[in-house]
Formats: structure tokens, C-alpha cells, sequence
């Protein structure tokens, strides 16, 4: 049985609030900018004046597509160039993965692949690794060192099952996930990733 090493999983985690950083930075980064609102320019028609300027006791117009009048354009509306990331520095980043996985195995959700489990393409092995893990029917995080042909095959059909390569880690997918399992080699590229750089 592999040893999970305490500078990645056995952090104190006293508050939450870079994991919570990492988590948001993940989804602002992964957000798209397509939205987009037609201004009072853009939107067809609106090109004769609605009534005179004087004597009708309304309120002045020069255009139907004025923003406050139905069918008129938008106005302050996305333009389709919006930047919505934020940046987190690598070590932050790389703190806050060692504090998510810490606290995943407070809750005793990380798992090690015994050395003699070996995927070999097919689903229905993998399927029966879980399960006699306990972990079928659960969201599992599978982590390996390289996402190789047979692992790939192996876990690509099984619909609560994520796989996600060593370096690739991050605080997303390990919070969303009930279960993370790693493969030995998976733990010593993540301890060479995470610390060896520190070292």
C-alpha cells in the first residue's frame, strides 16, 4: 500500500478561502464571452424620426430603437469581449490543490490502485476495479500519470467516472468529486509536480 505524503495530504487546512479562490478562478476561466446585444445602431430600421419634434406634447424621439422603447437596442449590453479570467499565481494554485486534496483525505475519499490492478482496455475490468473498491455508483476522480490508450478506453464509457491526467489536478474537479482515485505512479508524478519544485 502506498504511503500518501503529508506535504499534499495531510495539510491543516484552517480556512478555505485559496481553495475557494482556485475553485472560482476554474470557472471564470473555463466561461465563455459569445453573448452579445445589438446597440441602438446595430438593430435594423428605426431610421425616420417617430413624430415631429414640437407640438404633439410627447416626448421628444429620434428613433424607435432608442434604448427605452420595445424592440430598441441595448444599452451598457455585452459586446461579446468581455474577459472574465483571473489569474492565480502557480504557487497559490499548487497550494490550494495540496489543500483540496487534504481535505478529501480527512474525509478518507482518496484512494490508491493496488500495484497488481492493471486496466486493460476494457470496460467492464474497470468497472469491476470500483466496484470492488465500493466506489460504483459514486463520482470518482480518476487520476493517472499519462491518460494512455487503455486507461482512456478503460474508464471513457463509465458515466461517473472523470479522468484527469497527474499535472492537470485542480480544485475543481477535486472538490466535485465523492472518491479520487490515484494510480502509484499517478502519486509520484503529483508529489514531483507539487513539491519537488520546493525541494
Amino acid at each position: 500500500m502506498a504511503t500518501l505524503n503529508k506535504d499534499i495530504f495531510g495539510l491543516t487546512v484552517e480556512n478555505h478561502e485559496l481553495v475557494k479562490l482556485a475553485y472560482d478562478a476554474y470557472l471564470a476561466n473555463s466561461r465563455s464571452s459569445h453573448a452579445k446585444t445589438l446597440k441602438r445602431g446595430e438593430v435594423r430600421g428605426g431610421g425616420k424620426k417617430p413624430w415631429k419634434q414640437k407640438g404633439t406634447g410627447r416626448a421628444r424621439f429620434g428613433s424607435t430603437r432608442n434604448p427605452i422603447w420595445r424592440h430598441g437596442g441595448v444599452a451598457f449590453g455585452r459586446t461579446g469581449n468581455e474577459n472574465f479570467t483571473k489569474k492565480i499565481s502557480k504557487s497559490s494554485k499548487q497550494l490550494a490543490v495540496r489543500q483540496a486534496l487534504s481535505m478529501k483525505n480527512a474525509d478518507k475519499a482518496v484512494f490508491v490502485l493496488a500495484k497488481d490492478v492493471k486496466l486493460t482496455g476494457k470496460t467492464k475490468d474497470a468497472a469491476k476495479v470500483l466496484k470492488d473498491m465500493k466506489l460504483d455508483g459514486k463520482n470518482v476522480l480518476a487520476v493517472a500519470a499519462e491518460k494512455t490508450p487503455e486507461v482512456m478506453r478503460s474508464t471513457n464509457n463509465l458515466p461517473n467516472v472523470k479522468l484527469v491526467r497527474a499535472t492537470y489536478l485542480n480544485v475543481f474537479d477535486i472538490m466535485n468529486a465523492d472518491a479520487i482515485v490515484f494510480s502509484e505512479q499517478a502519486l509520484k508524478a503529483v508529489e514531483a509536480w507539487l513539491i519537488g519544485e520546493e525541494k
